[in-house]
Order: C-alpha cells, then sequence, then structure tokens
C-alpha cells in the first residue's frame, strides 16, 4: 500500500473528531472518502498531512513511518494535499501560484499545467484572487501537481462550484487519475465521488462505518438512502 493508515484518532479539546479508523490506498488508485459534515473527512486528511496533532498505530506512507513527520518534509516525498476552501496565494498572480507549488521539490513544469489547463493558461498573468470559484479550483489542483505528486490529497474540490464546474472539476480528477497519480478524495458529492472512485469508506460520526468497491457502495441501500437522495423503496 502506498499510504496504510492504522487506528487512527484525532480530538479537539477532548471531543473524539476520528475515532481510531483504519484505511489504505493503494499506488494508482482513486480511493474516496464520503460521509456528511462533520463526519471527520476533512481531519482525516489533515492529519495524515501532520496538520494537525494525531495518534495512530501505525501511519505508513511509500514505506515510512510519517506519524513523526514535519509538516513541511512531506510534499518533498509527493505527498500533497488541495486543501478544502482551495488555500491559493490570493495576491500572487496564477503563475506564481504555480511557482510555488514546485517550491518543494525543485521541479514542476508550468507549460505542462497550462496545457491540462488552458483556462489557467490564458490567465497566467492574473491575480489570483480575480479568478471565478471554479478557476481558483483548477489552480489550487494545477499547484499541487507542480510538486509532481505521487499521493495527491483533494479535499472537496467541488466545494461552492456551479454544477457545470463540478462537472469539469471531476472530469480533472479522472484524468489526472488516469495519468497513474495516486489520489485519496474527500467529497460531499457522493455519487460523482463513487464513479470516480475505483474504492471508497463511508464516515460517519468520526468512524467508517462502511467501505468497499465503489461499484458496492454506489448499489448499497444504506448509501442510497443517505448520500445518493434515493427514498426508502415500500
Amino acid at each position: 500500500m502506498l499510504l496504510d493508515v492504522k487506528h487512527l484518532e484525532v480530538h479537539y479539546r477532548g471531543i473524539a473528531a476520528v475515532k481510531g479508523i483504519d484505511l489504505a490506498v493503494a499506488a494508482g488508485e482513486l480511493v474516496c472518502l464520503i460521509g456528511a459534515n462533520g463526519a471527520g473527512k476533512t481531519s482525516t486528511l489533515k492529519a495524515i498531512c501532520r496538520l494537525i496533532p494525531s495518534q495512530a498505530s501505525a501511519m505508513a506512507y511509500a514505506g515510512r513511518d510519517i506519524r513523526r513527520s514535519a509538516v513541511h518534509e512531506l510534499p518533498r516525498t509527493g505527498l500533497v494535499m488541495v486543501p478544502e476552501g482551495r488555500g491559493i496565494f490570493a495576491q500572487l498572480t496564477v503563475q506564481e501560484n504555480l511557482a510555488m507549488g514546485a517550491y518543494a521539490r525543485g521541479g514542476g513544469d508550468p507549460e505542462s499545467q497550462y496545457a491540462a489547463f488552458p483556462r489557467l493558461k490564458e490567465r497566467r498573468h492574473q491575480i489570483a484572487g480575480t479568478l471565478s470559484g471554479g478557476e481558483q479550483q483548477m489552480l489550487a489542483i494545477a499547484r499541487a501537481l507542480m510538486g509532481e505528486p505521487k499521493l495527491l490529497l483533494l479535499d472537496e474540490p467541488s466545494m461552492g462550484l456551479a454544477p457545470m464546474m463540478v462537472e469539469k472539476i471531476f472530469e480533472i480528477v479522472r484524468d489526472i487519475a488516469a495519468r497513474g497519480v495516486t489520489i485519496l478524495l474527500v467529497e460531499q458529492n457522493a455519487r460523482l465521488a463513487l464513479q470516480a472512485a475505483s474504492r471508497g469508506y463511508v464516515m460517519e460520526s468520526g468512524s467508517i462505518a462502511l467501505a468497499g468497491s465503489a461499484r458496492e457502495l454506489l448499489d448499497d441501500r444504506r448509501v442510497k438512502e443517505a448520500y445518493l437522495g434515493e427514498a426508502r423503496s415500500a
């Protein structure tokens, strides 16, 4: 497994946000983590990236124990996160944002990102904070790809976007996965997430309630009723 997490716990002021979950992602997979607001999905990603304190009996990335890794070390190893809310540098240009994405590993080719995201090429000298929400999300993803990630953590990439742009973002996510980049996707749009993924986890109140192939979860009655908007049959 490229990522193997066992018994992960996250507490905020004594309250358990993540309650001893196990989670694994194999190289080349697109795995989604779905669930309602407050289920612990974002806390899980932040814990993996060492952005918040956590405890785990094991947390291995590319065969390396990362439980005590410093936050700034992980992007250099190819573990990169696109945070909820995009986290772009609003006062910098598109081009400068992309350059920041390559900083940790000293590589990255902006032209390859411009080829993948033509809209960003058109706006390469534009201040990032003046982009539309969809364009900012594209920039956040492109900036992460500048670090040549082995494992890309995506936190709610469709949040706040118009339906047409949501479809475009998921098209981009599927294309990135097709290029061989391993992805762990946190997403509230359960249907699109499961349609894009090979496997999935359903998180409820800090615990993993269900896990399986994306097809199995799409067909699961509990997932249909709770997350896909399908009413219980009589």
